[in-house]
């Protein structure tokens, strides 16, 4: 895959912007990606494998980053599996999207977990587990704006893309409204530049 990698960057700021939006509204009791990513490492253990505390934010913020990790990958993968490539390409922006803050052995073991579960399950059946564990609205909101930008690391978000999107609005209960204004935010995002 060749990547523009001036876009890459676009879409790590687009993030950030994002984030930075988001964080207001999470200061209370949620977490901005970023900030989730923080507390994901921040509660693992010492061996690295099992998430074992309670975070400043309330029971389990570090669910957000990886759940919106997976948002983005299930866009990402619904015209099949990513090439090793793809994969580093995607790898980087969400390291340099969490500013770094998750080790790249850990990012690896990440995107390894979720291939080989959308292999199993397939996207419908990960939809729903990704609904289960976003509850509240303004983090299924930014995990489809999130998912909508990282799509556009392959150019103009193609139609299974979009479907993608719209299965994930849907486990949530949401209409394609939600992937419209998801899909304006992320462009927004990226004029911004």
């Amino acid at each position: 895959m060749s990547t523009d990698m001036k876009l890459k960057d676009r879409i790590v700021r687009g993030i950030a912007r994002l984030d930075a939006a988001n964080k207001a509204a999470f200061a209370q009791n949620g977490a901005a990606f970023a900030q989730a990513a923080l507390d994901r490492e921040a509660a693992l253990d010492g061996d690295g494998d099992d998430i074992t505390a309670v975070t400043s934010f309330g029971p389990a913020p570090w669910v957000v980053f990886d759940v919106t990790v997976e948002m983005a990958f299930l866009v990402a993968a619904a015209e099949g599996q990513l090439s090793d490539d793809t994969r580093v390409v995607f790898q980087s922006v969400i390291a340099e999207a969490c500013n770094y803050v998750v080790q790249d052995d850990k990012l690896e073991e990440l995107l390894a977990d979720l291939t080989e579960m959308l292999a199993e399950d397939g996207l419908e059946k990960r939809a729903r587990m990704v609904s289960r564990a976003l509850r509240r609205a303004d983090h299924q909101r930014e995990g489809l704006c999130i998912a909508a930008l990282i799509a556009h690391l392959f150019g103009a978000i193609s139609a299974r893309r979009r479907e993608a999107l719209e299965l994930l609005a849907r486990a949530f209960g949401l209409d394609s409204t939600a992937v419209d204004q998801a899909i304006r935010e992320a462009e927004q995002s990226l004029a911004g530049d």
